[in-house]
């Protein structure tokens, strides 16, 4: 599909504000937040669905606390959210209702996302609040979250969401308003309408200077990454009126960036490729490393050693011969029952352990790099 086809098609969609985008003479906008709502209320009329991943908790607990200045510590910048995260959703609230629409706030953090039990909750909600027609405002939790406050500005968060929800596109608004070749103030700068090619683009890119935000481009190309590998394409946005409702029109704003060829990973196996945190590793030898590349199952027969503690269904991480993470998954046993049946054929499991014998990692529960 081209740009058009891809924008005029989307019926899940993302948008993704960033704590810049929202600061309007050092309050929040609250002029272009209700422009948002109206937009979204159009939409809702025809069918789609829209989440949006919304920063500004610091922002918002600056102008709520009187403050001259963002706040330069971790545990500055956690106290003012928890403030400014309250501040922020009555706003949304207020200019939503304005517009006949209900939201719900979601708080999350990248790290929370890294436990499957979590991660699948998260999603369930969010589908059961789009099935109600409310409009989810995802926060990242400021004032638990380390992450989020150092870099990215919810970019990530954005990214990961809109995996986890199937989205059909992520809108990322943007005050640059797209990817340019030079600095966008600059007359000889060009707007990249369309990006095929992310680690290309990425040379064009700065960081954020803002005073607020702490993403900037190369956050934004870095997250968008991780969209279009799952065929989520991408759109880095200007702020303007209606904006929303002219993209998903079709017409043409901001840079596109195309979504990766080829069948994109199941939610699950997105999940432990991007987000979990392996409890222990399992090197395996060149004959099962070949095995699990042409999409087979781990067998005890195949794996030469165990290191670290986990359980049952705890994610490990794959290594070859050479010490090298080749892909993670799922174990169906813990460290004590591989340690003992590593090398050993399926009979011999069997006799081992006194019970059936299953695959060491099942082939759904695996990703491989």
């Amino acid at each position: 599909m081209d740009r058009k086809e891809y924008l005029k098609n989307a019926r899940r969609i993302v948008v993704k504000i960033g704590s810049q985008l929202l600061e309007k003479d050092g309050c929040i906008d609250e002029e272009f937040i209700d422009n948002l709502a109206g937009n979204i209320k159009k939409l809702h009329g025809k069918d789609r669905e829209v989440v949006i991943v919304s920063s500004g908790a610091i922002l918002a607990g600056v102008k709520k606390l009187k403050l001259g200045q963002r706040p330069k510590t971790i545990t500055e910048k956690q106290a003012v959210a928890s403030v400014g995260q309250a501040y922020l959703i009555q706003i949304y609230d207020k200019q939503f209702s304005r517009n006949g629409l209900t939201i719900g706030q979601i708080l999350l953090t990248i790290e929370g996302l890294r436990e499957r039990k979590r991660y699948v909750l998260a999603q369930n909600t969010l589908n059961k609040l789009l099935d109600m027609s409310v409009v989810p405002v995802v926060n990242e939790n400021d004032t638990i979250a380390i992450e989020e406050i150092v870099f990215g500005d919810n970019d990530f968060l954005a990214a990961h969401v809109s995996v986890l929800i199937d989205a059909d596109l992520l809108v990322i608004l943007s005050t640059a308003g797209g990817l340019y070749t030079g600095e966008p103030s600059e007359p000889s700068s060009e707007l990249i309408e369309e990006i095929m090619d992310i680690d290309a683009a990425l040379s064009y890119a700065g960081a954020s200077t803002s005073r607020f935000g702490t993403g900037g481009m190369r956050s934004k190309l870095e997250a968008a990454k991780i969209a279009v590998s799952h065929q989520i394409p991408v759109v880095i946005a200007p702020k303007k009126k209606d904006i929303l409702l002219q993209l998903l029109e079709g017409k043409p704003s901001g840079s596109f960036i195309h979504p990766q060829k080829g069948a994109g990973l199941s939610r699950k196996k997105s999940w432990l490729k991007l987000l979990s945190a392996p409890k222990g590793k399992i090197t395996i030898d060149d004959g099962a490393v070949k095995a699990i590349k042409e999409g087979k199952s781990l067998l005890p027969a195949g794996i030469k050693a165990v290191e670290g503690i986990f359980s049952k269904n705890d994610v490990v991480a794959i290594l070859n011969e050479k010490g090298q993470i080749i892909g993670k998954g799922i174990v169906n046993f813990n460290y004590k029952e591989l340690e003992r049946i590593k090398g050993r054929k399926s009979g011999e499991v069997e006799k081992i352990l006194k019970r059936k014998f299953t695959e060491a990692i099942h082939r759904d529960n695996m990703v491989v790099f």
